[in-house]
């Protein structure tokens, strides 16, 4: 998942881009093809998993009838469980997908058929030899896709055009003539109190621990600093949970993690929406909190200007505000759970550990998405 502070989630798949000027991992595909990281407030997979390349190879030779001649890790996405990597051989370019925790189909399978309806801004994934879009082994599950050279969102702030088109596009996912079987195979929203019952176990965790590395004190002094908005973003979560479900809100297909890492745009100006792990059967607002939250706010445009735009292309605007603000609260929630448990399980010695510090500080500096959030709070409370 992408995180808020953020949930690339770059992209678990990967908002991708090609900077030919700045390398940053020695293993690249050449001086003029270096993957770099975007310079937003993701949570970056920054090492690369121990999947011994050979094995990879010969899963891509055997599903998919290619060998790569240049190969290289993206240090892209905020998915411990997955890993991307870019495959050139001598005419085509691919990114290569590995995910080594439970697999979803529909992640992969909702996408094509999305793509096949007529949605032109989702990529798809490519079948393999067998006619089959993704390939199991003992390690990974791996999906292939076209390679598209482009720059996300954050990079590259969206123009008054493609606010229009992502408000377009993001209503045909929405309205989508997707099966009952296959909405079937998805998760639903369920309003779970999880994480807002971790973040208090971890509150009272850092409040209590004395810890002896930098990077975990630094971390406990946020943490315990930041209580009082923690336990307002808490306690608003759990009171809209209560408040959306009497709604009784209708359940569309949800992308779920749709901010601007999440969108990448080409040379060319083409738009495409991008990493489908977290796709959901949730109300619209799942989606539509992510406009005008601040995630990757870039200045570009004012948050008047991108919701008319936005809603331009979408159609009427007719969100429910108390959904709106229970899903801002709640993303900023989990993103707190997801950076205490990082903090708390990564090696001391990770140098992700320090960025998940920094990108969880960012989260709280005036104007950002909490403040954002408490703000949408406020105006149903």
């Amino acid at each position: 998942m992408a995180r808020f502070g953020t949930r690339t989630r770059a992209c678990s798949s990967g908002a991708l881009y090609v900077d030919r000027h700045r390398p940053r991992n020695r293993r690249q595909l050449s001086p003029r093809l270096a993957v770099t990281v975007s310079k937003g407030e993701l949570f970056q997979m920054l090492e690369e998993p121990n999947i011994p390349h050979n094995h990879i190879f010969d899963t891509l030779l055997t599903e998919y009838g290619f060998l790569p001649v240049r190969f290289a890790f993206l240090p892209l996405g905020a998915d411990q469980h997955t890993a991307v990597y870019k495959a050139a051989t001598f005419t085509d370019t691919f990114l290569v997908k590995l995910r080594t925790a439970n697999f979803n189909k529909t992640t992969v399978l909702i996408p094509k058929l999305l793509h096949d309806s007529g949605i032109e801004q989702v990529i798809p994934p490519i079948f393999g030899k067998g006619y089959s879009l993704w390939a199991r082994t003992d390690l990974y599950t791996m999906t292939v896709y076209p390679f598209i050279e482009g720059e996300n969102g954050f990079d590259r702030p969206l123009s008054a055009q493609h606010w229009i088109e992502l408000g377009q596009t993001l209503k045909r996912i929405h309205t989508a003539a997707i099966s009952q079987a296959d909405l079937d195979l998805l998760p639903r929203e369920t309003f779970s109190p999880f994480y807002r019952d971790e973040v208090r176990r971890y509150q009272a965790q850092f409040a209590a621990e004395t810890f002896t590395d930098p990077v975990s004190i630094d971390f406990a002094r946020l943490i315990n600093s930041k209580r009082a908005d923690i336990d307002a973003l808490v306690r608003h979560t759990h009171t809209f949970a209560a408040d959306v479900q009497k709604r009784d809100l209708p359940f569309v297909l949800c992308h779920a993690d749709i901010h601007v890492w999440n969108l990448l745009i080409t040379p060319s100006n083409t738009l495409y929406v991008v990493d489908w792990d977290t796709l959901i059967l949730a109300p619209k607002e799942r989606d539509l909190m992510f406009i005008g939250s601040g995630i990757g706010d870039t200045g570009a445009f004012s948050v008047p200007e991108q919701l008319t735009r936005f809603y331009q292309g979408y159609g009427t605007r007719d969100d429910d505000l108390t959904a709106i603000a229970y899903y801002r609260c709640e993303r900023i929630v989990q993103d707190i759970y997801e950076y205490c448990r990082q903090n708390l399980s990564v090696p001391v010695d990770s140098q992700d550990r320090l960025e998940g510090l920094r990108q969880l500080e960012s989260q709280f500096q005036p104007g950002a998405v909490v403040e954002r959030a408490l703000q949408s709070a406020a105006r149903v409370s």
